[in-house]
């Protein structure tokens, strides 16, 4: 069984944080990665962030010294900080699998972010 349930967002104005939190119920020595994704409206949804399980983080160019994803494979966080309406998405989170190094066919709920003006 794998859940991922993400929670933490919210309506912001530009310019503030927000901090999203993602619990996957998943055995960590089957993960390697925890990845953020959105997806706005009439978008593709795009990883934005990803932490490895030995500790490396990457990050989309869009979000790079704003956002910073932390935790480890069960809980991770994404610390957002001088959001810009362009960040409003829902926001998913998900696991890659140490075997095949692709995420998992599974997405939750996601989290609503929006971003005013």
């Amino acid at each position: 069984q794998v859940q991922l349930v993400e929670s933490g967002g919210g309506l912001v104005q530009a310019g503030g944080s927000l901090r999203l939190s993602c619990a996957a119920s998943i055995s960590t020595f089957r993960i390697n990665a925890i990845g953020w994704f959105r997806q706005a409206p009439g978008k593709q949804r795009d990883l934005v962030a990803a932490l490895s399980s030995s500790g490396s983080t990457t990050y989309a160019e869009t979000v790079k010294g704003r956002f910073t994803i932390s935790g480890d494979m069960n809980t991770a966080y994404l610390q957002m900080n001088s959001l810009k309406p362009e960040d409003t998405a829902v926001y998913y989170c998900n696991a890659r699998e140490r075997y095949t190094n692709n995420y998992l066919p599974y997405w939750g709920q996601g989290t609503q972010v929006t971003v005013s003006s």
